[in-house]
């Protein structure tokens, strides 16, 4: 019965159709898309350069990631002030209860969509 190790590691790309090596076990020269993003870079329009996998048969097989070329990398667009603009409505739709209208500095929960008093009123109309 192979290992998990042996199911993950195929340099060649003969099993999965790109290189697969096993976690963490990447050579130089590639990133994940996180990876890159930490380091100021976008993957830039290449095509996935190989993966990295991890299997494990208790939590549904194999979990993949996949990798990019670094020389190949991009820096990332700066955010111009329209998408700072765009970025802080978005934030303050989601500080802002649709019921009171009241804005607070934290982002509601998604579950209710409403803010805490406005829950606790509805919850005392049902009682």
């Amino acid at each position: 019965m192979p290992t998990a190790y042996s199911k993950c590691f195929d340099p060649t790309g003969a099993r999965y159709g790109i290189p697969t090596y096993p976690w963490r076990m990447a050579p130089d020269g590639y990133a994940t898309r996180r990876t890159l993003r930490a380091m100021g870079l976008r993957p830039g329009g290449q095509p996935v350069a190989a993966q990295v996998m991890r299997y494990n048969s208790w939590r549904g097989g194999a979990r993949i990631a996949h990798l990019y070329r670094l020389d190949l990398a991009k820096p990332v667009r700066p955010m111009t002030s329209r998408k700072w603009g765009a970025l802080a409505l978005a934030m303050l739709a989601r500080r802002t209860c649709p019921r009171c209208q009241v804005i607070y500095s934290y982002c509601l929960s998604t579950r209710y969509g409403i803010c805490g008093l406005c829950i606790t009123a509805e919850e005392q109309r049902a009682a």
